[in-house]
């Protein structure tokens, strides 16, 4: 399947103007074989096309050109939902396994089912955990409120779960690995859609597939894969804000009476670019992260800057002389009220069971500890959730206390410090020499896959600063915002597993990487002076070995996944295998 590099895609906001003639210098470079960079018009800056398979690559496959059309049409969906079902069905497979409450299900999955069954969490005795395995029938729902530190969507969303399949593992198991599930083909088509590329969008979700991290976090009813997918999905509706922004600043500019779109800078600067639902539902996806997990409120941020400097390079992009004034004056109030009103309302909704029940914890400290002050004109319900917060805030900033398996972020992406799940001995194992054998989950990404991505984080970075390639930028972000907050904390007790949230952010930088090992599609970077392909065996052998390593890479990445299955399922395997599973010491 054909695929472009990102040498040889555009939209690159700091593109060539069209109509610019490439320099002497390269014009006398032709004889020695050096060919310019093809020109890019100014729509297909703003709004880049799709790329499509050559009609070589159909010749080769015997397909008629009428079916290939078809076919083209239906990859854009049917690749990513194939690469979705693959990931549904390895995330759902027996997973209810192990059958048992695994790390913080403990928390998550009990403050879940009191959610959904009575509005607010509830303090659950100590050891109450093995009754429930044996029969969750049998255990009463607490009535007393329980002291939680995070906001309540992602677990209302386990509740769901556990609503539809019972306070089994499964069930409270059951909407987080959907979740990671849809993820993976949300990254299939937000990869398609920033590299115009359906054969690396696919490629950067079959890398998610196949992330032993987001497996993992997948089957597990935690927090962090919840706050992964509302991120993700804000992402997604940003990007697709991009495009019909762009596309609306094309249509309002001037045409030559050749056809080609021509700058225009009272456009650019002055037009208003509307009603934009898909920034407003960026600003709810945003809203239910920080109602996640409180980190979502870092992101909301990243990605609020993200935003506007994007719009800024569509109005220079378009002729604006001025793009940042423009884009004070048209665009940054309504940018600003799509996201951080929608994000701040939808965390205070998430909080209507709290409210409404008037028996969680804290709720009537309003009318109780809290009475008089300078703020009492503010309903108590109100103040009582902000007394609620602030606690919260200094449980976060003062937990300092020591963990097992607590790391520092700078060996995040290394993996230097994964944290196990569930682990079980079991003797008498036949199938092992020392009568021993292992079952454990451990929270570990795919090893190949995260140290391939820190070579390509720096070629996204190198592609960000010397080639202002946005979409290097936007990769960046995603991993920052992720990423660097916890920098800020590196006192306080903080794992691995939360870097889950930029994981896909990873596999985009990864596959972006990979497109440029592949090169650029045949015929894109040589053109006669009058217009036509020439032929150019040294590109075509370039691209061969270039699909050769990018392959090879990829078959590695899956193989390692595969490797590492036992330790993603609580699969039992000889002590000596788990062993030799162990490439580091720190992952023991």
């Amino acid at each position: 399947m054909t695929s472009t590099a990102p040498e040889a895609q555009q939209g690159n906001d700091a593109g060539e103007h069209a109509g610019d003639q490439p320099p002497s210098w390269q014009q006398r470079l032709r004889r020695f074989g050096h060919s310019p960079r093809p020109e890019t018009g100014l729509r297909e800056r703003l709004v880049p096309p799709y790329t499509r398979p050559g009609r070589q690559f159909w010749n080769v496959l015997a397909v008629p050109p009428g079916l290939a059309g078809h076919l083209v049409r239906w990859a854009a969906w049917g690749g990513p939902l194939l690469v979705a079902l693959v990931a549904g069905v390895l995330r759902f497979w027996n997973l209810g396994s192990p059958k048992a409450v695994i790390f913080d299900e403990t928390y998550y999955a009990k403050d879940a089912w009191a959610l959904v069954n009575q509005g607010y969490e509830g303090s659950w005795p100590k050891d109450v955990d093995k009754l429930i395995l044996k029969d969750p029938s049998s255990v009463d729902i607490p009535v007393d409120p329980g002291y939680v530190v995070h906001p309540p969507v992602g677990k209302w969303i386990i509740g769901v779960g556990e609503q539809l399949f019972g306070f089994t593992p499964f069930g409270w198991r059951f909407m987080v690995a959907l979740l990671g599930t849809v993820s993976v083909l949300m990254l299939c088509r937000i990869g398609r859609r920033l590299f115009r590329s359906t054969f690396l969008g696919c490629l950067a979700g079959t890398l998610l597939a196949v992330d032993g991290l987001h497996f993992v976090m997948s089957r597990a009813a935690l927090l962090d894969l919840v706050l992964m997918f509302f991120v993700l999905a804000a992402f997604g509706c940003l990007l697709v804000d991009r495009d019909r922004s762009r596309r609306t600043l094309a249509a309002a500019l001037p045409v030559d009476e050749e056809g080609l779109l021509r700058p225009d800078a009272h456009v650019a600067e002055t037009l208003r670019l509307g009603w934009r639902p898909w920034r407003i539902t960026a600003g709810l996806m945003l809203g239910l992260a920080f109602a996640t997990k409180w980190n979502g409120l870092y992101i909301l941020a990243a990605f609020g800057v993200m935003a506007v400097l994007w719009d800024v390079g569509a109005r220079r992009t378009a002729g604006a002389v001025q793009p940042y004034r423009a884009v004070v004056l048209r665009d940054l109030l309504p940018a600003f009220v799509s996201t951080v009103p929608v994000a701040i309302g939808t965390y205070v909704l998430s909080w209507t069971g709290w409210i409404v029940t008037d028996k969680g914890y804290y709720r009537n400290w309003a009318a109780t500890e809290g009475k008089g002050g300078s703020w009492t004109w503010l309903p108590d319900w109100l103040r009582s959730l902000w007394h609620y917060e602030y606690q919260v805030y200094e449980f976060h900033v003062g937990l300092t206390s020591g963990h097992t398996y607590e790391s520092n972020p700078w060996s995040w992406i290394v993996l230097g410090r994964p944290v196990s799940y569930f682990y079980e001995e079991e003797t008498g194992c036949l199938t092992s020499g020392s009568g021993k054998c292992a079952r454990e989950v451990l929270a570990l990404g795919t090893p190949l896959l995260w140290w391939t991505a820190c070579v390509a984080l720096l070629y996204v970075l190198w592609r960000w600063f010397f080639r202002r390639d946005w979409r290097a930028g936007a990769i960046a972000c995603g991993v920052a915002a992720g990423w660097v907050p916890w920098f800020l904390y590196q006192e306080r007790t903080i794992f691995l597993f939360y870097a889950v949230v930029f994981v896909p952010f990873l596999c985009l930088a990864v596959t972006m990487m990979i497109g440029a090992l592949l090169g650029p599609a045949a015929g894109t970077g040589t053109k006669h002076r009058l217009g036509m392909d020439t032929a150019d065996p040294t590109g075509e052998r370039r691209r061969t070995l270039g699909a050769i390593a990018a392959g090879v890479l990829v078959l590695l990445i899956v193989w390692n996944f595969v490797y590492f299955w036992p330790l993603y399922t609580g699969t039992s395997i000889p002590d000596d295998s788990w062993r030799d599973r162990m490439w580091l010491d720190t992952w023991v």
